[in-house]
């Protein structure tokens, strides 16, 4: 049985939920690899919808086991909302396991991620302020706390002391904010010990032993791809790896387990936050799509900015994945459009660019190049197979598939559950 990496295309926001839970049925474990609390799946169950930020979507699933592995930043304030917030409704929560090498987000790094972004004024990154950033920081400068630092207070207390002597200076005396003191943040951890205990484990372990078991692992990436901190649009993107590549630093497992790449990509195009976007739309198509499509955060609320299709960064997407599969999502928003555009190039001062430039500056005065594809007006939510959709749905999937770098395996045609159309085996 395949382990596979379920990543988003574009810049978050693509129904990668839904992806995961189409797939639930024949997953043994599902896996989150990368970010924090500052990204949202949205699922939907029959009337039920949900909505996770920090969880695998796949706790959803019965039988499931959900990790959250090494390369997450856990906030376990947040963790434990989740927790009983599922739990409250019938879901049961009771086989999740965490990484005890998962670094931890404090109060101390919520602060700095509110105030280093006020204090950046009109250069803004647009953090969503859950203290992301700063926690990814004090990893890289090895002066983090780990999961399993909760479980020996003496240690928990001098890393605590460490970062706070530099962090109170930097808020004192930078940002006029009061300091923070060592018992608080201490006290307010070690209020999470016993509760964590039971699901704290080597989590690397447990992958490696479920894949030598033959059992199928989903890799579950936060994000997406444009806003991964190496090959993103940088510095508009987060603080982790949210590409293929990532699934294996942020879990453990060798690359050479990793059989399908799974990637998620909208219909058209959104984004949260600030940075360039070349399709993106200001008249009343940018909002029809916001609009149809519902086009606000899951874990923000903010609305996303709305554009057209970009091709380039499909086979950008493609290229850096490694992507063997893509699903197709929101293609019902779509309907009652007479003529569709899609980005097939970029104009940079007169120079035509077929891939994304190399050049953030070139990125960012980038004008799209359309080509346009006749739509359709026809209902498609109750569309199963392909046979099923409109004539022209039908061509504008295939060119887009012509056009993207990879397979186009699988079409959402509405948010339910079952509104979905499968062309091919995700897994095979």
């Amino acid at each position: 049985m395949p382990a596979a990496v379920l990543i988003g295309a574009q810049w978050g926001d693509e129904g990668k939920g839904k992806a995961t839970d189409l797939l639930g049925p024949r997953l043994d474990y599902v896996v989150k690899f990368n970010g924090g609390n500052n990204a949202g799946h949205t699922v939907v169950v029959g009337d039920e919808k949900y909505a996770l930020h920090l969880l695998p979507s796949g706790i959803l699933t019965p039988g499931v086991t959900p990790v959250i592995g090494n390369g997450v930043v856990v906030d376990v304030e947040v963790l434990f909302e989740e927790l009983e917030a599922l739990e409250s409704r019938g879901v049961d929560v009771s086989r999740l396991r965490v990484s005890a090498n998962a670094h931890l987000i404090t109060q101390y790094h919520r602060t700095l991620d509110k105030v280093t972004e006020r204090f950046l004024g009109k250069r803004q990154i647009g953090t969503t302020g859950r203290g992301i950033g700063p926690a990814y920081a004090d990893k890289i400068n090895r002066v983090g706390l780990r999961m399993q630092d909760l479980f020996d207070e003496n240690i928990l207390r001098q890393k605590v002391e460490g970062a706070l002597e530099q962090k109170n200076h930097l808020l004192v005396k930078v940002y006029n904010r009061r300091a923070i003191a060592v018992d608080e943040v201490v006290d307010d951890l070690l209020g999470y010990v016993e509760r964590l205990r039971p699901m704290v484990t080597d989590t690397a372990l447990l992958l490696h032993q479920a894949l030598e078991r033959d059992e199928t692992v989903l890799f579950e990436g936060g994000q997406a791809t444009m806003l991964d901190v190496d090959h993103g649009t940088y510095p508009f993107v987060t603080s982790s790896n949210a590409t293929s590549g990532g699934a294996v630093t942020g879990s453990g497992i060798a690359p050479n387990r990793i059989d399908r790449v799974i990637a998620v990509i909208k219909a058209y195009t959104t984004r949260v936050g600030a940075g360039p976007f070349p399709t993106e739309l200001f008249d009343e198509w940018g909002e029809f799509l916001s609009e149809k499509g519902h086009e606000f955060g899951t874990t923000t609320g903010r609305r996303r900015r709305t554009g057209w299709y970009d091709a380039p960064i499909a086979r950008y997407t493609s290229r850096i994945n490694g992507v063997t599969d893509f699903v197709l999502t929101k293609l019902d928003v779509l309907t009652g459009i007479e003529r569709i555009p899609v980005a097939v190039a970029y104009d940079v001062d007169g120079q035509r660019f077929d891939e994304v430039p190399v050049s953030q500056s070139d990125f960012h005065h980038a004008t799209p190049i359309y080509e346009e594809f006749p739509g359709w007006s026809e209902d498609i939510t109750g569309a199963r197979e392909f046979s099923d959709l409109p004539a022209n749905a039908q061509a504008y999937v295939r060119e887009l598939e012509a056009m993207s770098g990879s397979r186009i395996s699988a079409i959402g045609v509405g948010p339910g559950r079952d509104e979905i159309v499968q062309l091919h085996d995700l897994l095979a």
